[in-house]
């Protein structure tokens, strides 16, 4: 059966059953993600040469964090290093905050290429977020970020993100991320 089609057929033998109809509907593919091509992160695939502090690929001091579609949601795995601590094994809040922000960012753009079926990703920007710290994050074993979009229009997302460290939820997010039009200095960043 065609990706998006659907096809009735008649239910089973069951006595319960006789004359229902039972849609089946064959899932509609989503366009393959980076994940799919050679185990490239967003930023990879779509700003190879960004040289974002949390997010550039070719920011050799950054964190260079990489965002993967995965399902509804974008995921991301990130060791920290001793020197991104506040105190000794606990991440300091400035680094999760941009972290959570970048990533967050490449939720939005995921959303933005895949609902408008875009073959570059959008130049956008951060137009608020705000981030709660709900206990220490451990700095000596990998984080997991989780980003999902929540609301969208055309030019704007907003999204929820959860920041967690040995399987326990430390911080949250919220943020909104515009597409920004010619004239913007950020407009040809990618």
């Amino acid at each position: 059966m065609p990706p998006g089609s659907v096809r009735a057929t008649e239910a089973g033998p069951s006595p319960h059953a006789h004359g229902i109809i039972r849609l089946m509907v064959a899932p509609v593919p989503q366009r393959p993600g980076p994940s799919d091509e050679a185990g490239k992160s967003l930023q990879e695939t779509y700003a190879p040469n960004s040289t974002c502090y949390g997010c550039g690929p070719a920011n050799e001091r950054g964190f260079r964090i990489r965002s993967i579609p995965h399902g509804d949601e974008v995921i991301a795995e990130w060791t920290p290093q001793p020197h991104h601590e506040a105190f000794p094994g606990a991440l300091n809040g400035g680094v999760i905050g941009t972290l959570m922000d970048c990533h967050s960012n490449w939720a939005a753009i995921w959303h933005m290429i895949q609902s408008q079926g875009l073959d570059h990703a959008p130049a956008t920007v951060t137009a608020e977020y705000q981030v709660r710290l709900h206990r220490p994050a451990a700095s000596g074993a990998p984080i997991l970020l989780r980003a999902k979009v929540i609301d969208s229009s055309e030019d704007r997302a907003t999204v929820e993100c959860v920041l967690e460290a040995g399987g326990k939820a430390c911080a949250t997010f919220r943020g909104t991320f515009v597409a920004v039009k010619p004239g913007h200095p950020a407009y040809h960043r990618w």
